[in-house]
């Protein structure tokens, strides 16, 4: 449990950690968008020096990156694999009755391993160098115009930022549940699919009902406070542009335009 990145933030003082949580999360969103522009080799490399940029100026280790990856490897196989035996044009390499491996294939499952794992890096970053609850703020300030369409942005705001509070509270219980059946002969990691699926369910229902009773704790104690949501309320963080915003802005735009040139 101890692995895993959801949730996950690493404290630091560099340029993306000072960055302003809406600007980190437009852009992020804006880079998943543009990344599909790529569509060569050239566009990739460009993509990819401006990946590794973004984390050097992070300052986090590489390996949490790659940590990030690992989940979603097989997916990412098995999606790379469908494109490299199902896409047909160019030189054929090996074919063996509708299967076959041709040149147009192999690009284009090495453009789609590359877009996984920039996409999965960029959203790293996101989250290693973005406190939950400021990644909460930043969503709430976001959709602060639709409340106009009468959407209760404060109450999803709320929503999210309890969701991410307690995202490590939750794998500290799942780890004691483990223990506690590991210390009754429960064995997550052997046998079969089917096998290893039946062992989950010990885990799954003690998780459940603990879910439940913090959630009922929680909403006791906010009735017993007087919440009556966030209208009217001030806030402690108070989030605020700054010029390297506008940097970070302007560094987009750069890039969109260098993907837009060998388009051309």
């Amino acid at each position: 449990m101890n692995k895993l990145i959801l949730g996950r933030y690493i404290p630091g003082d560099s340029w993306i950690h000072q960055l302003d949580p809406r600007t980190k999360l437009l852009a992020s969103f804006y880079y998943i968008g543009i990344i599909f522009l790529a569509n060569d080799w050239k566009s990739y490399l460009v993509m990819t020096l401006a990946t590794f940029f973004m984390i050097w100026l992070s300052k986090v280790k590489l390996g949490f990156f790659l940590r990030g990856v690992r989940p979603m490897l097989w997916l990412i196989l098995f999606t790379v694999l469908l494109q490299v035996f199902f896409t047909t044009g160019g030189k054929v390499y090996w074919q063996w009755g509708w299967l076959a491996i041709t040149q147009f294939g192999l690009s284009n499952g090495a453009f789609i391993f590359m877009r996984f794992v920039l996409i999965i890096f960029i959203s790293t970053l996101l989250t290693l160098t973005t406190q939950p609850l400021s990644l909460a703020d930043a969503v709430e300030s976001l959709l602060r115009p639709l409340r106009v369409l009468h959407v209760p942005v404060t109450e999803l705001a709320l929503v999210l930022q309890i969701a991410l509070r307690f995202v490590p509270t939750l794998m500290d219980q799942t780890t004691k549940i483990m223990n506690a059946q590991r210390a009754r002969g429960v064995d997550f990691g052997s046998g079969n699919l089917f096998q290893q699926m039946k062992a989950v369910v010990p885990l799954l229902i003690p998780l459940f009902v603990d879910s439940f009773s913090i959630a009922e704790d929680l909403a006791t104690a906010m009735d017993a406070r007087g919440y009556q949501g966030g209208d009217g309320r001030s806030k402690f963080r108070v989030l605020k542009y700054h010029r390297r915003d506008g940097a970070a802005a302007a560094g987009m735009i750069v890039l969109t335009v260098l993907l837009l040139l060998l388009r051309a």
